[in-house]
């Protein structure tokens, strides 16, 4: 895909993305989201090689900036009830142009940056008009693996998908997990 080669800023939202949207809050009102180990690792993998890595999602969550630490993830947005403007503040800060960045959003309040990116991705269960002003749809729900299946395809676009995973391959190398 000719968009996601000039990547290189990939966005999320959180709920419905990295996640499968569902918010479990205990009587105490301690929040718990449940993240996918393989989506992890594609992020970090896309992370080395070269392509920066953020969130920007409109609820705050101490869950998530545990999650966010623990892959490396710099640019960090939480309680976004706007999320245009913080991502037109960061693409100014990087000096990126709009072509050079992807999102992915599962939501209508996440249609205002999806349709301003080079490359606006979905999940398999977004909301209709979302899927409908996406680039892509990801063949997996949130929560289930569809963040790797956008690092897998950005790595390949860029060209890099054989050489990161013939370091899996390789018998004196030991990759660390997402």
């Amino acid at each position: 895909m000719d968009l996601a080669s000039r990547v290189k800023l990939l966005l999320f939202d959180v709920d419905g993305v990295l996640t499968d949207g569902r918010l479990v809050i205990g009587d105490d009102g301690l929040e718990f989201k449940a993240f996918n180990s393989r989506d992890g690792h594609g992020i970090k993998m896309v992370q080395r090689n070269g392509i920066a890595v953020g969130i920007i999602t409109g609820r705050t969550s101490r869950v998530v900036k545990h999650r966010v630490k623990d892959l490396g993830i710099k640019h960090v947005f939480q309680g976004c009830k706007e999320k245009l403007p913080v991502y037109q503040k960061l693409i100014r800060k990087l000096k990126l142009k709009p072509e050079q960045t992807a999102y992915v959003g599962d939501d209508v309040v996440d249609l205002p940056i999806m349709l301003r990116v080079g490359l606006a991705v979905t999940v398999q269960n977004a909301h209709p008009l979302v899927k409908q002003h996406a680039h892509w749809v990801t063949p997996s729900i949130g929560g289930y693996c569809a963040a790797r299946e956008v690092c897998d395809m950005l790595l390949h676009a860029h060209g890099l998908y054989h050489a990161e995973m013939r370091r899996y391959l390789a018998a004196d190398k030991e990759p660390s997990g997402g």
